[in-house]
């Protein structure tokens, strides 16, 4: 063919931090399936400096610039690469796709089938593992009893009877059971000698089995909503039958040769049978609670997420999963190890967004629209840093549909910072709205609370909902966020698709701003975390403005976090404030007058929220939800926080079925759906104008 022509020329190759990029000589070998390098044309009859076999690798273009890509070899070696042009790089990234594509496919056409060479699996591995203890007898093929059936010409197939599917579900779970069985004994292999456990026809074996299982798994749900139809007639108006993501996770299969246990529904932790058995999300109660801030105590948590080590044990891991995704793949719905987990949902990170809420409370207080807009810009940037519970990137948990958390914030009036010259409480008197009075008459506290609730209104797409309110200063914030998840080769990016609105009662103003997008790099050694794209700030009322670069650092060279904006007067398109430096180090803010401020995140005080303990909570509160899972991960235990998280996504995906064959509609707890968005059900500016109505009806 064509497109398999031997192909050769020079393109740098990134070395280390020392050398950096350098040019060498490529020859990709179609025949040999190779990808070679040499110094140069001169030396390229002699030894190769560099080597990789391209069957099972990945060709990943960059999502940095039009030049660079990467070859990821099954090995686990990496060349990352740069050609002189856009053109360029498509001509080499496509040749080394087909010829990739190409070896592939062979491995499964040219070599023997696993029952033919001359070794067993279960002798391979240790005599005392319970992954290897199987008969003799047993191999690949027959786990599956794998065997083609054709039906008699001229009959009817029958209608699928109910224990017909209760067959079919015995059958699946011991194919299940067959096939851990096959993975555990290819993970207990030696990793050198004769046959490793990277063996190429044992990684297509992984693959593909697992892809089976799944697709099975996807035709008997399909199955069992064909089985209600026929009961019901037809199938419900609005009902469609789609894939569904992955039943079988990849945490429960490549533990790098650790024995699994996979426990009978008897023998499973109380705490696993509690997760599977609450009741329906809606049948519980759905009307919202008023949460008493008194009854919150300062958290006392603190889960850093230092630890470096598990990605490097966990390579296979996510070597294998990286093969089978594709670039732009939406991650939505695939189930990812449960080793990368942060110890804590998504809601309650939303929540770090608080964590200097002097500087929330403070925005307010500006004397004009000019520095309150600034002010707000000064907090949002500061919002980003304590998100982050470590050096590396790790995925906080998928909230569930229905689960909500709640929190508050105390700081005293004089952390505050107020208005040069004016008392902060110092308004006109059109501007000040009376709340009504404590009945018990108690004395007014010297510190201002600021209230927190976040809700997963939605499971497909994921959306979460969050609000925030001061009461004593008329100000809230409230928010709606689907994270879009996407595979962009050695990254991750994560679309926040959604808006916020900052009311400001007292002035009468709204901001609305937009979030950044956010990546995990360098997934296959230790992954960080970058913020990257532009977001705009806009006040209606004002005309005032401001825009947000966060820029992800340049493939080579350049610095990490950076970030840059301008708040500017819309009328006179005058800018008034430009702010540079990194989101999580130290901004400058340059002022009109030629001032200059600078803010050190590093050492800026964090208020610790105050949450409800465990006992208190409502049983889809966040952390009770997800204590066994974080507890479990605390103690390192991966296997027990990955069954805990299975049963809570399991007991998901089971209540999501159930309303789509009775009809049901989810319901929300505390946020209501508005157009596009969601908006808090008893938000603070309706509280504020029953109150103003209130106060001029009494007059």
């Amino acid at each position: 063919s064509d497109h398999m022509e031997n192909i050769c020329g020079y393109l740098m190759k990134y070395t280390n931090l020392v050398t950096g990029w350098q040019y060498r000589y490529f020859v990709l070998n179609n025949d040999a399936g190779l990808l070679e390098y040499f110094v140069n044309e001169q030396s390229r009859f002699l030894k190769p400096r560099g080597t990789l076999q391209l069957a099972g690798a990945v060709i990943s273009p960059s999502d940095e610039d039009s030049h660079t890509f990467t070859v990821n070899a099954a090995s686990g070696e990496q060349y990352k690469l740069r050609a002189t042009d856009a053109k360029e790089r498509q001509h080499w990234v496509s040749r080394l796709q087909i010829c990739t594509q190409h070896h592939t496919e062979a491995i499964g056409k040219n070599n023997p089938p696993l029952k033919s060479r001359s070794f067993s699996l279960a002798s391979q591995g240790s005599a005392n593992s319970p992954g290897v203890q199987r008969r003799p007898s047993q191999n690949a093929v027959s786990f599956f009893n794998v065997g083609h059936h054709r039906l008699p010409t001229g009959k009817r197939v029958p209608i699928m009877q109910p224990d017909h599917l209760v067959d079919v579900r015995e059958m699946m779970s011991q194919a299940e059971g067959q096939q851990r069985d096959l993975i555990r004994s290819i993970e207990c292999l030696p990793a050198s000698g004769h046959l490793t456990s990277l063996d190429q026809d044992l990684l297509m074996l992984k693959a593909t089995s697992m892809a089976t299982m799944n697709c099975l798994n996807d035709c008997f749900h399909i199955l069992q909503l064909q089985h209600a139809s026929q009961q019901k007639g037809s199938l419900p108006a609005g009902t469609t039958i789609s894939w569904l993501e992955p039943k079988i996770s990849l945490a429960n299969h490549f533990k790098n040769g650790a024995a699994q246990n996979f426990p009978a529904e008897i023998n499973k932790p109380a705490s696993v049978r509690e997760e599977q058995s609450i009741a329906e999300p809606c049948q519980l109660t759905r009307e919202p609670e008023e949460i008493n801030p008194d009854e919150e105590l300062e958290d006392i948590c603190d889960d850093k997420e230092d630890d470096l080590g598990a990605v490097e044990e966990q390579r296979s891991v996510i070597l294998h999963l990286l093969s089978q995704l594709k670039l732009g793949m939406d991650l939505t719905r695939v189930v990812l190890p449960t080793f990368i987990l942060e110890k804590r949902s998504l809601l309650e990170m939303y929540a770090d967004f608080m964590s200097h809420p002097d500087l929330f409370v403070a925005i307010t207080n500006g004397s004009s629209p000019e520095e309150r807009m600034i002010r707000f810009v000064e907090y949002y940037l500061t919002s980003f840093h304590e998100g982050r519970k470590g050096a590396i990137a790790k995925k906080p948990y998928n909230p569930i549909i229905g689960e909500t958390f709640h929190c508050s914030w105390r700081m005293p009036k004089s952390n505050v910072a107020t208005d040069a010259g004016t008392n902060s409480s110092a308004h006109s008197p059109s501007e000040q709205v009376t709340l009504p009075k404590d009945p018990e008459g108690r004395a007014e506290p010297d510190y201002y609370t600021v209230k927190f609730v976040a809700e997963q209104v939605s499971h497909h797409p994921p959306v979460s909902g969050f609000y925030a309110e001061c009461v004593e200063r008329n100000m809230c914030v409230n928010a709606h966020v689907w994270t879009k998840s996407k595979f962009l080769g050695m990254s991750i990016g994560v679309t926040m698709v959604g808006e916020g609105v900052l009311h400001l009662l007292e002035h009468g103003e709204e901001y609305t701003f937009s979030l950044p997008c956010a990546y995990a790099r360098s997934i296959l050694t230790v992954p960080w975390v970058e913020l990257g794209g532009k977001v705009n700030i806009n006040c209606a009322k004002t005309g005032y403005s401001a825009s947000i670069n966060f820029h992800t650092k340049p493939f080579y060279g350049g610095k990490l976090h950076r970030v840059t904006g301008e708040v500017k007067q819309n009328m006179t398109n005058t800018v008034v404030c430009r702010v540079q430096g990194e989101w999580n180090s130290v901004l400058e803010f340059t002022y009109s007058n030629g001032e200059t401020k600078y803010v050190d995140l590093t050492k800026l005080s964090v208020t610790r929220k105050r949450v409800r303990p465990l006992e208190k909570q409502g049983p889809f509160e966040s952390r009770r939800l997800w204590q066994h899972v974080t507890e479990s991960l605390r103690d390192g235990d991966i296997d027990k926080a990955t069954e805990h998280k299975r049963a809570l996504e399991e007991r998901q995906r089971n209540e999501e079925r159930l309303r789509a064959e009775t009809e049901t509609p989810w319901c929300t707890k505390y946020f209501l759906k508005d157009g596009d968005g969601w908006v808090y059900h008893k938000p603070l500016w309706k509280t504020v104008s029953a109150a103003q109505t209130q106060q001029t009806d009494s007059n």
